[in-house]
């Protein structure tokens, strides 16, 4: 029989790329809404309430260990010593469904609830939105109070005052200086990251990794004489920047193509992210193998092969730092980065 004839390399190829490019569009407006220049735009969380009442046993989070949004509240209620006062329920990230799942939901209100839009969808009847983590749960109310995480870590610093053992995060007088971090850190690092990392076109991700190394090189200048961000107290702009910090090596430089340098590379900004993960409780806080799991197997449309790479790790954070020579030097300075509009 004769041979049939081959198709042409190039027409396979434009072809694969044609059909790949519109599935990875398709995908990515899902995963990651845009704007009409492909820079990636963040929904706002729906359950913004502020009201508590302090009792131990009374609130409950529901975190994903993957997640940075909800690994502050980790990081805040260590902190403050809340594990005994605030109970905790981890939710799973399934790679087939794109969806978060309880994998003991007994110890919830909402047993039946198999996955988190079941639970949202239970707690607020006609719920359309977008089922993230982390989650403030009060048990006695039935209700969600809060699902916006810079909400959340404020609230735990100062509605549990009468079950906490921690320090204040959120002091009266470094509030101005913290707002102004956090402000910068949020657009540009916290949400800058994934900014980079689900940008759809090359200017939007020029601008956004352009953004994102800018600011990594003014906090290691502000870390040359201060312990922390603002001083020599450990505040909720530490606690935001921390829970991106120490993903980046492992996660948003490979994946998010955060590549232009690594945390390790700077001298004061990897000093300091050890100073914080060697902080009584903190370390417990933190799954390297959750990070690199859902990252990179859950995230199809960045890496379709779902391939974990085996490096880096964390040891270098539990090597010493000498971070608090700073703080014994003299009395630090905070120098806020100044803010941008976002």
């Amino acid at each position: 029989m004769p041979k049939r004839a081959a198709l042409p390399p190039g027409l396979i190829v434009r072809t694969g790329k044609l059909v790949w490019n519109t599935m990875w569009h398709t995908m990515m407006s899902q995963m990651a809404p845009r704007s009409k220049s492909g820079d990636y735009v963040r929904p706002e969380s729906s359950f913004r309430s502020r009201e508590i009442f302090p009792k131990a046993g009374r609130y409950r989070l529901i975190v994903g260990m993957s997640c940075p949004w909800a690994h502050r509240t980790l990081v805040t209620r260590a902190l403050k010593g809340l594990e005994d006062a605030i109970a905790l329920t981890i939710v799973y990230p399934s790679t087939d469904e794109g969806r978060w799942l309880f994998d003991a939901p007994a110890d919830l209100p909402f047993a039946d609830c198999r996955s988190l839009p079941d639970f949202y969808s239970s707690a607020s009847p006609g719920y359309k939105g977008r089922a993230t983590v982390p989650v403030l749960w009060d048990s006695v109310a039935n209700t969600i109070v809060n699902n916006e995480s810079a909400e959340i870590i404020e609230l735990l610093n100062s509605e549990f005052e009468e079950l906490a053992t921690g320090p204040d995060l959120y002091s009266d007088s470094l509030k101005q200086d913290i707002d102004a971090l956090n402000q910068k850190i949020y657009a540009t690092v916290n949400n800058g990251v994934y900014k980079c990392g689900f940008a759809q076109t090359q200017a939007a991700y020029d601008q956004a990794v352009t953004e994102l190394f800018a600011t990594l090189d003014e906090l290691d200048e502000i870390l040359v004489t201060n312990r922390y961000l603002c001083g020599n107290a450990l505040t909720l702009a530490d606690v935001r920047l921390f829970t991106t910090l120490i993903r980046f090596d492992v996660a948003y430089h490979g994946i998010f193509k955060c590549n232009r340098r690594r945390i390790s590379d700077y001298p004061q900004l990897s000093g300091y992210l050890a100073d914080i993960y060697q902080l009584p409780g903190i370390a417990q806080t933190c799954d390297i193998n959750a990070v690199k799991r859902d990252y990179f197997g859950n995230l199809f449309p960045l890496n379709p092969g779902g391939i974990v790479p085996i490096g880096p790790g964390w040891d270098s954070l539990k090597q010493p730092h000498e971070r608090a020579a700073i703080a014994r030097s003299k009395p630090a300075q905070s120098k806020p980065a100044q803010s941008k509009p976002a």
